[in-house]
């Protein structure tokens, strides 16, 4: 039986051929038919088992290959797996190992590029055929550096058996005997056979090189020139685009101005010349494009010019939001300016707040050290030192929400529900953006521990939160405005630790009302999590839906905030959104993300025939208007960086202030050492006004056990009765006298 001869190895080929197998001691080697493809070495009893049956395959990318003998040498891949194998000659064996040797640097190659691509993974451009050009020429780059690469290492091996071929050479000079001239010719020929092979490979890798280079050496022309052309054209367009630019400033400044008794928008009538800004709408009105995409739930799309009909009616919901025409913010000036006006006739000096606290001290502490022991367990219940806190109370981060509580001073002033939604949903998405980079732990407040936020005179606000309850923590908020508006919420906080990250789920509910339309809307919060708890650097991602409910009309938002992703192609903490009313018809798009902006788009066609969803559904296709901003984030202060990441309001809320109550955040003595850097007295202090709280929480459950069962007056609580919270409302008397505790703990003169 002849055995089919194996062809010469060239870069990229499928090899095939026998070899002998080291199966074990009592078979010893045993023929097998080996596979050389795509960098791996697969091998099969006979040739008729490659269709179906596979013995073995190793991955060349990592293996490494080692020669023992003239015909014998071993593939291994670091223990898992080791062929030791057995050519019938020693040319036949130098083949394969030139085979193996150039599947190997390909295969490292292919898997390094790999790992590159998902790396450096790119948005998609802006065209589709730019994006295929881009992907055309990276792949042929690709494919040329795979050929520069065989070209390298078919030059090492050329030098490589150049150089043994010369020695045999020099050694067959010095030959005297006439047994060793025949021996010694026979290593020569085998020699110049070992570099004929692999000076065929190398020929055959520099025709391919040079065939593919010639190939693609016209296109790349071609395109040059394309891009080249394509430059000055762009070059030109910039040129008109200025002259045409200059030529309306131009005749912008020789316009005539019309005289001040005819300038004020709230005396002309339909026919008179619009107001500064009203032209810069009828521009917008006449852009259409996509809005931000939600590629989850539904597709937005340009709206058809046909709507430009309707631009009076547009430009009336801008005037009604009041973010273009700027009609709210003349009447407040006009008031402000009036010098008979109430207010203008007491005028009380603002009070300067604090721009900055003592910066953060750098203790280092393993945090892993104290979490390890607390995974599964509710994060109000372990023993946290301040090292992990920042200067703030937990009912301090809740009148944070009113961070941007202009965003509810606008929307008490739209006379649309459908708008006033918007704005609401836009404070709602603005309440985390001070949470990307904290990523410190609030203190927990002490039941009957209050905070008083009295923004009156600056905001026209004021706000109250209390900590109702202790096992589970809940606080209590409520803000009213002068500018009509009422919020409140109860929030109860439910935590889990699960070793790599932490999550904060809240469990009340939302809920703000204007005086003006009388609407009520409520919603709830999404979930907070913390990431790398263990190793890396701490970071946070909101997560979850958001349904606001307007209870008067029936009107609905249906906020995503999009978990992140290592491989969406998204941008960070997207945020998308749509308004509907009662029947379920959309009228805006919301997108923007929590830690910068949120805009909003009306809506002016919808309709069902998108791509199929995840589920097999089809999205809903919306076509929008130009996008315009409802919020934008305020940057952190100079420093905030070594400030806890404070934002300019946050450091306002633990300064110290006159005429607060006693059980006010503000009057923690741990809380104020920390914020003063002195972290050991604070955690000291932290541990004592704990402590305290259980003494007095294990006092009112025997006074209430007392009281439930008054046969058993003199039984001591059971074990773990300090982790036990009591179902029933606490009687008035109780919690008074935990009011009263806890007022003398919190007071900074009880120090």
């Amino acid at each position: 039986m002849s055995e089919p001869k194996a062809p010469i190895p060239a870069p990229g080929d499928t090899y095939k051929g026998w070899l002998f197998k080291w199966t074990n001691y009592i078979k010893g080697y045993q023929r097998r038919w080996f596979v050389l493809s795509n960098g791996l070495l697969s091998y099969y009893r006979t040739q008729a088992e490659m269709g179906h049956t596979c013995r073995g395959t190793i991955n060349l990318a990592t293996a490494n290959i080692a020669v023992e003998d003239s015909c014998n040498f071993v593939i291994s891949n670091g223990g898992t797996q080791t062929y030791h194998l057995k050519a019938s000659s020693e040319v036949e064996r130098q083949r394969w190992i030139t085979a193996l040797e150039l599947a190997k640097a390909k295969a490292f190659r292919m898997q390094a590029e790999s790992d590159d691509s998902g790396d450096e993974s790119s948005p998609p451009a802006a065209g589709q055929g730019g994006g295929s050009r881009n992907s055309e020429v990276q792949s042929t780059l690709r494919t040329l550096g795979s050929k520069v690469e065989d070209l390298s290492t078919c030059n090492d091996l050329i030098a490589k058996h150049g150089s043994a071929l010369q020695r045999s050479l020099s050694e067959l000079e010095g030959v005297r005997l006439e047994g060793q001239t025949s021996e010694k010719i026979r290593q020569v020929t085998e020699r110049a056979t070992l570099f004929r092979i692999t000076s065929n490979a190398m020929i055959n890798a520099c025709r391919d090189f040079l065939s593919l280079a010639q190939a693609h050496s016209k296109r790349w022309q071609k395109a040059l020139q394309a891009e080249r052309e394509q430059r000055v054209r762009l070059e030109e367009t910039l040129e008109q685009l200025a002259k045409q630019h200059n030529h309306l400033e131009r005749a912008f400044r020789g316009a005539t101005v019309l005289p001040p008794s005819q300038s004020n928008p709230a005396i002309d009538n339909k026919g008179s010349a619009p107001v500064k800004g009203d032209a810069s709408d009828e521009d917008d009105e006449n852009e259409f494009f996509d809005a931000c995409e939600d590629v989850q739930e539904f597709i937005t799309v340009p709206a058809d010019p046909k709507y430009h009909r309707s631009g009076s009616n547009v430009s009336g919901i801008s005037s009604e939001m009041g973010m273009d025409d700027g009609t709210a913010s003349l009447d407040e000036q006009s008031v402000a300016s009036n010098p008979e006006s109430p207010q203008s006739q007491e005028v009380v000096p603002m009070r300067k707040r604090r721009t900055r606290i003592p910066d953060k001290p750098n203790y280092s502490l393993n945090l892993w050290s104290i979490m390890k022991n607390c995974i599964g367990k509710e994060l109000s219940k372990i023993p946290m030192p301040v090292n992990f806190n920042e200067p703030l109370s937990m009912l301090q981060r809740l009148s944070e929400d009113l961070e941007y509580y202009e965003l509810l001073d606008r929307a008490a002033k739209c006379h649309n529900s459908l708008e006033q939604m918007c704005y609401v949903a836009a404070f709602t998405v603005s309440s985390y953006s001070t949470t990307v980079h904290r990523t410190g732990k609030p203190f927990n407040p002490l039941l009957g521990e209050t905070f008083e936020l009295d923004r009156a005179q600056e905001s026209g606000y004021r706000s109250l939160c209390e900590q109702v309850s202790h096992h589970p923590p809940a606080a209590a908020h409520h803000a009213i405005s002068e500018r009509g508006w009422t919020l409140r919420q109860e929030i109860a906080l439910a935590s889990k630790f699960r070793g790599k990250y932490l999550s904060i789920m809240p469990l009340g509910s939302i809920h703000c009302i204007f005086e003006k339309s009388n609407n009520h809307y409520s919603w709830k919060k999404v979930t907070t999590t913390v990431h790398n708890i263990i190793v890396g650097k701490l970071w946070i991602d909101q997560s979850g839906e958001i349904d606001i409910v307007n209870h008067r009309t029936g009107d609905r938002c249906h906020l995503k905030f999009a978990p992140y992703s290592y491989f969406s192609r998204d941008v960070a903490r997207k945020v998308t959104g749509v308004v509907t009313d009662k029947e379920g018809k959309a009228h805006y798009v919301l997108s923007g993300t929590w830690d910068e902006k949120m805009e909003y788009s009306r809506v002016m066609q919808s309709s069902r025939g998108g791509e199929n969803g995840a589920e097999g559904r089809q999205k809903t296709v919306y076509q929008t208007l130009k996008a315009k901003e409802l919020w934008k984030k305020t940057p952190l202060p100079d420093g905030a960086e070594n400030m806890y990441y404070f934002s300019t309001l946050a450091l306002t809320l633990n300064e110290p202030e006159e005429g607060v109550a006693p059980t006010d955040s503000r009057r923690r003595p741990d809380q104020r050492l920390m914020e003063q850097g002195r972290w050991e007295e604070a955690n000291a202090e932290k541990q004592r006004l704990e402590e305290k709280q259980r003494t007095v929480r294990r006092e009112r459950e025997r006074e209430a056990n007392r009281s439930a069962s008054p046969s058993e007056e003199g039984k001591e609580p059971a074990d773990g009765a300090e982790e036990v919270e009591i179902a029933s409302e606490p009687s008035e008397t109780n919690y008074k006298t935990d009011m009263d505790e806890t007022s003398s703990d919190l007071s900074l003169s009880s120090k």
